[in-house]
């Protein structure tokens, strides 16, 4: 077990993740009451699931009677079920949306808002590629709105100094919180991207398309470019005030300049299940005291200090609500909490 969660930490075997989550974090269909007091349930976004999985492990460590259930169905998937009233807590790596508050609401369902990390939207193409340094918003909206779908499809159509050659795009499936972000934030406008590309839910299939397609380009969680640097080449993108920013070094990200592809990561968690499981009540507040630890090794971006507090505090009162709703790309994070 040992030598899984090792792997674990580093994303590098996703059958060892597979057995921990079918194994070492499953709730029994027959339980008592008791032993369902004793249960926590979480799914949602692959981005920042590590850091969910982490906390998890340590908090069983602590309280050896608790049981932690960790999945990922995606950012959509995930909030679904949570306002279903299926699971305690979901991870998101988006803002959940107006039709998924009125389907909480129809359930008497409130959430806590929790950001939890940051993270950057990595542009990702070939390591062959030598021609594409810095893109700008304009020419990335030009590559993924929905109006370019079947239209743009050469290089040069994106940029004249770009060789005549078909681009070959990867980029997560149209139900994520990561294609969701990204194409809000390039094209202006939600659910706004195209559809001819070769969509994953595993992140790490779309890396090894684009290792494997010269004049290919995708985006990707920063942890997942992080892991693959070999392989792969990073793409600026330019910023609000006209600069070419990377999300690495991270402190690009923390420092608000990579813009507007940074994104906070959130947990929304039951205010039911708050007020009625104990457990999950423990959970949350350890979660929040410890989870900065494995921010960094899972390949996100720890928040700034200020924000750790104000998270804490929210959560002590029991704010309920989203106010990140309002937020822009590229907004510092701490405006929101």
């Amino acid at each position: 077990m040992t030598n899984c969660m090792n792997f674990i930490s580093q994303f590098k075997n996703n059958l060892c993740l597979i057995f921990l989550l079918v194994t070492s974090y499953s709730i029994t269909a027959c339980s008592s009451n008791e032993e369902k007091q004793k249960q926590v349930s979480i799914d949602g976004a692959a981005v920042g699931f590590p850091i969910s999985l982490a906390v998890a492990e340590e908090y069983h460590n602590v309280k050896a009677d608790a049981v932690v259930s960790v999945a990922s169905s995606g950012t959509g998937g995930g909030i679904s079920k949570f306002c279903a009233g299926e699971i305690d807590i979901v991870g998101a790596s988006r803002t959940i949306r107006d039709e998924e508050i009125a389907k909480c609401k129809s359930k008497n369902i409130e959430f806590l808002e929790i950001p939890i990390a940051l993270d950057g939207i990595a542009v990702i193409v070939n390591s062959q590629n030598d021609f594409v340094k810095c893109l700008t918003v304009d020419e990335l909206k030009t590559i993924w709105s929905a109006k370019s779908d079947g239209k743009i499809l050469t290089w040069n159509q994106v940029n004249p100094k770009f060789p005549n050659e078909k681009m070959k795009l990867y980029a997560p499936a149209s139900d994520t919180g990561t294609f969701d972000y990204f194409t809000q934030a390039v094209t202006g406008k939600a659910k706004n991207g195209r559809t001819d590309y070769t969509p994953s839910h595993n992140q790490n299939t779309l890396v090894q398309g684009i290792a494997g397609d010269k004049y290919s380009l995708g985006y990707v969680g920063i942890s997942y470019y992080i892991q693959n640097q070999d392989k792969l080449n990073l793409v600026a993108v330019e910023n609000l005030n006209g600069k070419c920013e990377k999300p690495v070094p991270i402190d690009n990200v923390v420092r608000n300049i990579y813009t507007p592809l940074s994104r906070p990561l959130f947990i929304y968690v039951s205010k039911k299940s708050l007020d009625t499981k104990q457990t999950v009540r423990e959970f949350v507040d350890f979660y929040l005291e410890n989870s900065w630890k494995w921010v960094d090794s899972a390949g996100y971006v720890a928040l700034p200090d200020e924000a750790y507090v104000k998270v804490k505090q929210k959560f002590i009162k029991g704010e309920t609500g989203t106010k990140f709703k309002k937020a822009k790309p590229g907004q510092p994070i701490t405006n929101f909490i």
